[in-house]
């Protein structure tokens, strides 16, 4: 697989698909790539990397993807990506990753509540430390708490 550190964005919106189906299609969740969904902020056709489907109870979430390893003009999307997100008629998140953010950028990301940092690693495509984020919206969207809540944490009865 490609080194996260030559990755491109489709690349990226490629691993975050993959991920989420990997992860929680036996939840009974169906992802989709470049879905065309409603009209932006401006009025352009809206392209969604990433729309995740429960349909069973037709439960979605769209996932915009932006990866960037070196400083560049991605940074000047985000605020503007997140306001797009926040004017969906559904529930939204942009999901990031690299090394190439300004500090001011990823302050952004960092504080927003639509934004969830993602870098899960192939071949495993494993649930942990640097895929929480994502897991957390994917939970209180599709109500996957039994996913991400620690069994030992779990009160067994009061003494």
């Amino acid at each position: 697989m490609t080194p996260m550190s030559t990755m491109t964005g489709n690349q990226y919106r490629d691993l975050i698909a993959a991920y989420v189906l990997h992860n929680y299609a036996p939840h009974g969740i169906v992802v989709y790539r470049e879905v065309n969904l409603g009209k932006t902020i401006i009025g352009k056709d809206r392209q969604i990397d990433v729309f995740v489907v429960r349909p069973s109870d037709q439960k979605a979430l769209a996932i915009e993807c932006k990866y960037q390893d070196a400083l560049g003009s991605v940074d000047e999307k985000i605020p503007y990506a997140l306001d797009d997100l926040e004017a969906l008629w559904v529930p939204g998140c942009l999901v990031y990753a690299g090394r190439g953010w300004s500090k001011g950028v990823l302050h952004l990301l960092e504080a927003s509540r639509l934004a969830a940092h993602c870098q899960p690693e192939r071949p495993l495509l494993a649930r942990g430390r640097a895929t929480r984020e994502l897991d957390y919206l994917l939970a209180a969207t599709f109500g996957f708490w039994e996913q991400i809540l620690p069994a030992a944490k779990r009160m067994k009865r009061v003494p």
